[in-house]
C-alpha cells in the first residue's frame, strides 16, 4: 500500500509540474532575452480557454491545442510589442495582459456557451492526458541544447546579457527578443492547454490559479537554467501533490490551510532565493538602437 501511495505522489507530482514545467521554459525564452514576462499566467489562461473552446466544438485535442497556441502567440506579441516596439515598463504590460486574460474568457464563454463559469465538457476520448508531459519533460535538454551548444542559442543569451555588444555584432536585437516573447507564448499556452483538456475536461473561470507566477518562481529559483529550473517546477509539482495527498487525512485542519501549500512555499523561495539568483544582466531594459 505504501509503495502504491508513494507511486501515486511521483505521478502527480509529474502531472502537477507539467504545466508549470511548459510556462517556466516559455518564461526562460523571454527573461534569457532580456525582456521580463510576468504574463505567463495570462497566457496559460488564453492557451486553456481556447484550446478547451475549439476541442469541443472540433472534436480533435491537437486541433485545440494548436489553437491555443495561436492564441497564446497572439497574446506574447501584444506583450512583445508594447514592451520592444514602444518600451513600455515591462512589469505593468505584462500584468495589464494577466488582468485582460480574467475577464476575456468569462466574457467569450459567456458568448459561445452562454455560462461565464466554465466551458462544456469535452469527451474522455478527446483529451490528452500524457502527450504535454512528454513534451514538457523532452524539451528540457532540447533547450540546455539549444541554449548553450547552438550559434542561435548564443545570440540569444547575448541579447540577454549585453544587447549593445550583440547589435555591434550585427545580431537584431529586436528580432530576436520578438522570437523568444511569441516563443514563450507558445509553450506557456500548452501548459494552459493541458490544465483544460488534459488534466481536466474542461475550463472554468481562473483555472490556472496562480500557476503562471509559480511557473515565473521555479524560472527564478532555478536561476533560468533548463534543468534547474526543472526540478524547482518538481518540487512545486511535488508540494502540490502532498497538499492534494493531504486533504481529509489530518484531523481539525481545514482544507483551505493545506491547500495553500504550493503558495507558502513559493513565497519562501523567493524571498530566500531570489537574491541569490543572478538574472541576465539586461532584464527589464528597453533596448533602442542609436
Amino acid at each position: 500500500m505504501k509503495g502504491i501511495l508513494n507511486l501515486a505522489i511521483v505521478y502527480s507530482t509529474i502531472r502537477l509540474a507539467t504545466p508549470l514545467l511548459l510556462a517556466a521554459m516559455g518564461g526562460l525564452f523571454a527573461e534569457r532575452s532580456g525582456v521580463i514576462n510576468i504574463a505567463l499566467e495570462g497566457l496559460m489562461l488564453a492557451g486553456a480557454f481556447t484550446s478547451a473552446a475549439v476541442t469541443y466544438y472540433a472534436g480533435n485535442p491537437w486541433l485545440g491545442v494548436l489553437a491555443g497556441i495561436v492564441s497564446g502567440v497572439f497574446i506574447a506579441s501584444i506583450h512583445a510589442v508594447a514592451c520592444i516596439r514602444f518600451e513600455a515598463n515591462q512589469v505593468v504590460a505584462g500584468t495589464a495582459i494577466n488582468i485582460l486574460m480574467l475577464g476575456v474568457p468569462t466574457l467569450l464563454s459567456s458568448t459561445l456557451f452562454g455560462t461565464t463559469g466554465a466551458t462544456p465538457p469535452i469527451p474522455q476520448t478527446s483529451l490528452i492526458p500524457n502527450a504535454p508531459i512528454v513534451i514538457g519533460f523532452v524539451l528540457v535538454p532540447a533547450i540546455w541544447y539549444f541554449l548553450y551548444r547552438t550559434p542561435v542559442g548564443l545570440r540569444l543569451r547575448a541579447v540577454g546579457e549585453n544587447p549593445e555588444a550583440a547589435d555591434t555584432a550585427g545580431i537584431s536585437v529586436a528580432g530576436v527578443r520578438y522570437a523568444a516573447v511569441l516563443m514563450s507564448g507558445a509553450l506557456a499556452a500548452i501548459g494552459g492547454a493541458y490544465l483544460s483538456t488534459g488534466q481536466s475536461s474542461l475550463f472554468t473561470r481562473n483555472m490556472t490559479a496562480g500557476r503562471g507566477y509559480i511557473a515565473l518562481a521555479a524560472l527564478i529559483f532555478g536561476k533560468w537554467r533548463p534543468v534547474q529550473t526543472m526540478l524547482a517546477c518538481l518540487l512545486f509539482g511535488f508540494a502540490e501533490a502532498v497538499s492534494i495527498q493531504m486533504q481529509g487525512v489530518i484531523p481539525n485542519i481545514r482544507v483551505e490551510y493545506i491547500q495553500i501549500i504550493p503558495y507558502v512555499l513559493t513565497m519562501v523561495v523567493l524571498a530566500g532565493f531570489i537574491g541569490a539568483s543572478r538574472a541576465p544582466k539586461a532584464l527589464g531594459q528597453a533596448y533602442k538602437k542609436e
